[in-house]
């Protein structure tokens, strides 16, 4: 389905009118939620030190991924029941208990409670502020929208860890999550505005087709818990592999093949072999995220071992992340005129060309500064893909469908790349003892591969005219 858009519509502005409210509250909500992200990473080696819970320290790590995963589909299912304020309010609120939880915590069980239903809020807030941006803003500031959703992770990813590292020594890490919980309220308060606008719009008119999908939705969220506790096991198999190397050998393939069939009941019919629509839409993002996550968790590792970097100076590939996917997602957030399944396929271009000249810090010895530049393209295509990936779920999708298919892309991409660090993370581990410059290679060369299938399939993120109902 598309919607059609008024012949001065290019004209419209985020920032103007009675879209700034809404801009304003977005912005505030997705930034605080980076920089909790970022905080964590900082925070948790003191928070395990001083509860002398070394053991625990992948346990909180792993359990926001698991927690995320059922989240996701409650809330797509949620939003597109009852609208996203519902949503967005039980995500809120989540959010502040869960960080009143880590932050009052007396012993490492709360710690990891709060994560786990820290995982449950970004989950539910993800999903529900798509819907909402959907309902509140009309379709050509959409892609505008979703280049700030980039943008507000670069402050958190450069200065998160400084600020954190500030409070936690001045001020002890538990103001880290309590402040938190002050900064969520005036973001909350510019919501307001597009909140009683969603609530006052009439529910829309729902199809037996459209009621029978939600019921398989529905049956369906059990899969979504079984991919949950999956997801959650092979992170945990992962951290034991080296010291429970049969137990975790056996746990990591399991738990991969239950994740894989999960993937078959939650997700929507066709993505497997990219049918034509939003099946493709959703194979691409599972391509991508697999592909880009895939590798950028390994370069640090690259870097440190194999070109005798510092732990602060392999750091630098995450700075490099943050900077070329804001600007990736701001190129695809300008009026180019440029149709947009042809800016996905520039993006998944550029994605699959960096990631080639990435691998050749594996595979030669050249330059780091050129696999740096290589990492940087690859960067800068997925901020171009992953924005218009949003752009177009929303394209296809209608007031009915936007929660549950906004929910399926984020499932797909979440199950993927947990899919792909733990393969790399078995090989890894199977060669921890002196890892060979081949392991790295053939990981990013693998992401390189993942990437140019995405590139095949992107050409079938369209629909054929006579199927949008145009």
């Amino acid at each position: 389905m598309t919607s059609t858009t008024p012949v001065d519509a290019p004209r419209q502005r985020l920032f103007s009118g009675p879209h700034v409210p809404l801009v304003l509250g977005v912005i505030g909500l997705v930034t605080l939620g980076a920089f909790e992200n970022r905080a964590v990473g900082t925070a948790l080696p003191t928070m395990v030190r001083e509860f002398d819970a070394l053991g625990s320290f992948g346990l909180a790590n792993a359990a926001p991924s698991a927690s995320y995963l059922i989240s996701l589909a409650i809330a797509g299912l949620w939003s597109d029941r009852h609208g996203p304020i519902p949503t967005l309010r039980a995500g809120a609120i989540a959010f502040a208990l869960a960080q009143l939880l880590v932050g009052t915590a007396t012993a490492m069980p709360m710690v990891v409670a709060g994560r786990l239903l820290s995982g449950f809020a970004e989950g539910l807030l993800d999903v529900s502020l798509m819907v909402l941006v959907a309902r509140a803003l009309p379709a050509v500031l959409r892609p505008r929208m979703f280049s700030l959703f980039a943008a507000m992770w670069i402050l958190p990813s450069v200065l998160g860890p400084v600020l954190t590292g500030v409070v936690t020594e001045q001020f002890g890490w538990r103001w880290v999550f309590l402040g938190a919980v002050v900064l969520l309220v005036p973001s909350w308060m510019l919501l307001g505005p597009a909140m009683r606008q969603s609530l006052n719009t009439p529910a829309p008119e729902r199809s037996a087709e459209d009621a029978a999908e939600l019921e398989a939705w529905r049956a369906a969220l059990p899969w979504a818990f079984a991919a949950s506790v999956a997801l959650f096991s092979m992170t945990l198999a992962g951290d034991q592999l080296e010291a429970h190397r049969v137990l975790a050998g056996v746990a990591i393939p399991v738990a991969v093949v239950i994740l894989g069939l999960a993937a078959v009941r939650v997700m929507p019919k066709g993505m497997f072999v990219a049918r034509r629509g939003f099946p493709a839409v959703v194979a691409v993002r599972a391509l991508g995220g697999a592909a880009f996550g895939g590798v950028g968790a390994y370069l640090p590792l690259l870097l440190t071992l194999q070109h005798h970097f510092s732990a602060s100076r392999a750091g630098v590939t995450l700075s490099i992340t943050g900077v070329s996917w804001a600007l990736g997602s701001w190129l695809q957030g300008r009026d180019h005129g440029i149709e947009r399944g042809n800016v996905l396929r520039a993006g998944l271009a550029f994605m699959t060309g960096g990631l080639v000249i990435t691998s050749l810090l594996a595979w030669t010895d050249a330059t780091t500064w050129f696999g740096l530049i290589g990492w940087s393209f690859a960067g800068i295509g997925m901020g171009l893909s992953s924005s218009s990936l949003s752009v177009l779920t929303l394209d296809l999708s209608d007031r009915n469908n936007s929660g549950r298919n906004s929910s399926a892309g984020q499932m797909a991409a979440t199950m993927s790349i947990a899919t792909a660090l733990a393969v790399s993370g078995t090989l890894l581990a199977l060669n921890a003892s002196d890892p060979q410059p081949w392991v790295f290679g053939s990981i990013i060369t693998t992401g390189a591969a993942l990437a140019l299938v995405g590139l095949l399939a992107a050409g079938r993120v369209r629909r054929q005219p006579d199927q949008l109902g145009v």
